[in-house]
C-alpha cells in the first residue's frame, strides 16, 4: 500500500514542476544523451534514498509506513500541493544528492590514469668491508597510477651507477649527450649532505634515462636493475638454499614486469627456479603454477633445453595436486613422435644450476 502511495506521490510532483522545470534548471540533466543518463540510472539505483543516505530505494517503503496513514494519503491525493514537511525534506535532499553524483560523474568521465614508474632511495648506508668503504644506495621501483604491493628494489653503489653509465654512452651516444650524471669527487664522500646530493641525483638520473624509449629497453639498462638478483639466486639454489633463492626471485620477477622486460630467456629461468624452489619447499600448488607460467613462456618453442624438463615437472606435479596433466602429456608425446628424446633429459635442477645464464 505504501509503494503504491509513493508511487502516485512521485507522479505529482512530475507533473507539478513539469511547467517549471528547463533544461537550464538542470544543465546536468541536458548534457547527458539517452545512453549516458541510462547507464547513470542503473549506477545509481540501490543508492539513493528519500532519508538517510545508503538505504535501499525499497527500504522506502518503511519512510512510508513511519507516516500516519491517513494524513500521508490526504497529502498528496487532494487536489492541492500540500506535502508532508518531512517528505518535501526528503525529497529536496533525494535531488541535491543526484545532482552532486552526476557532476561527479561527469567530471570523472574521460579522466584515464597514466601509470609510470618512479625510482625512490629510501635508504643509503656506509659500507666498510676488508678492502673498501662505500655507500649503497636503495632504490625502490614504484608503479605509480594503480595499487603496487609488489616489492621491488635495487641496492647499488656509486661504482655500479658509473658502470651503467659508461655503458649507455657507449651504445646510446646521441640519446645520453644531455643527461647529467653526478661527478665523482675525492673528499667528502661520507658526510650526510654529499649522500643526500646523490641520492636526489640518482632518482633524477635513473628517471630520465627511463624516459628515453631506446633506453628503457635495451640489455644494458635492465641488466642493471635484475641480473645481478638472477645469478645470486642461481648461486643459493646450487647451494640449497631455497627459501632465500625465492626473496631474490621474487625481486628479479617483479622487477622485469615493472620495467617491462622483453627478455624471455630471462623470465624463463627466474619463473622455472621459483617453481623449482617451491617444489624444493614441497609448496606444490604455487610450484605447479609457475611451472605452467615458464611453460607457456615458452610457448611454441620444442626444441628449447628447457621444455621436455618443464613438461615432466608440470606432469608430476598436476598428478600430485590432483590437476588434469593431459595436455602436457599429449604435447610430450609430440615431442616424442617428432623423434625427440623425451626419456634421457637432464632434471629442471641441473639445467638450471648450470651456466644457463651466460
Amino acid at each position: 500500500m505504501a509503494s503504491k502511495i509513493l508511487h502516485k506521490f512521485r507522479r505529482k510532483v512530475k507533473k507539478h514542476n513539469t511547467t517549471e522545470e528547463t533544461a537550464e534548471d538542470f544543465p546536468e540533466r541536458s548534457e547527458l544523451d539517452d545512453d549516458d543518463t541510462e547507464g547513470l540510472s542503473a549506477r545509481l539505483s540501490g543508492t539513493l534514498s528519500f532519508g538517510d543516505v545508503g538505504v535501499p530505494d525499497e527500504d522506502c517503503t518503511q519512510t512510508a509506513a513511519a507516516n500516519s496513514d491517513s494524513d500521508f494519503t490526504q497529502s498528496f491525493e487532494s487536489g492541492g500541493i500540500e506535502y508532508t514537511e518531512s517528505l518535501w525534506g526528503e525529497v529536496k535532499h533525494c535531488n541535491v544528492l543526484t545532482k552532486q553524483l552526476q557532476e561527479s560523474w561527469k567530471k570523472s568521465k574521460g579522466n584515464y590514469i597514466v601509470e609510470k614508474l618512479i625510482f625512490e632511495v629510501t635508504s643509503a648506508n656506509v659500507v666498510q668491508d676488508s678492502s673498501s668503504k662505500y655507500v649503497a644506495y636503495t632504490i625502490h621501483i614504484i608503479k605509480s597510477g594503480s595499487f603496487d604491493d609488489h616489492k621491488a628494489l635495487i641496492i647499488r653503489r656509486y661504482t655500479d651507477f658509473a658502470k651503467l653509465n659508461e655503458k649507455l654512452h657507449k651504445h646510446f651516444k646521441e640519446e645520453m649527450s644531455n643527461v647529467v650524471f653526478p661527478k665523482k669527487i675525492i673528499r667528502k664522500n661520507f658526510t650526510h649532505e654529499t649522500i643526500a646530493k646523490r641520492s636526489r641525483a640518482f632518482e633524477q638520473y635513473l628517471q630520465h634515462i627511463h624516459s628515453i624509449t631506446d633506453i628503457c629497453r635495451s640489455k644494458v639498462f635492465l641488466d642493471f636493475f635484475y641480473l645481478h638478483d638472477l645469478k645470486a639466486s642461481q648461486g643459493l639454489l646450487r647451494g640449497g638454499m631455497c627459501e632465500d633463492a625465492i626473496e631474490t626471485l621474487m625481486n628479479a620477477l617483479h622487477l622485469q614486469q615493472k620495467l617491462g622486460s622483453w627478455d624471455a630467456e630471462h623470465l624463463l629461468f627466474t619463473q622455472a627456479s621459483i617453481s623449482l624452489c617451491y617444489q624444493e619447499l614441497d609448496r606444490l600448488e604455487e610450484a605447479q603454477a609457475y611451472c605452467e607460467q615458464a611453460l607457456q613462456t615458452i610457448d611454441n618453442q620444442k626444441n628449447h633445453p628447457l621444455l621436455v624438463p618443464l613438461l615432466h615437472s608440470n606432469i608430476r606435479l598436476s598428478w600430485k595436486i590432483a590437476k588434469d596433466k593431459r595436455q602436457s602429456e599429449a604435447r610430450l608425446q609430440q615431442l616424442q613422435e617428432s623423434g625427440i628424446d623425451v626419456l634421457n633429459h637432464p632434471s629442471l635442477k641441473e639445467y638450471l644450476i648450470k651456466d644457463f645464464l651466460d
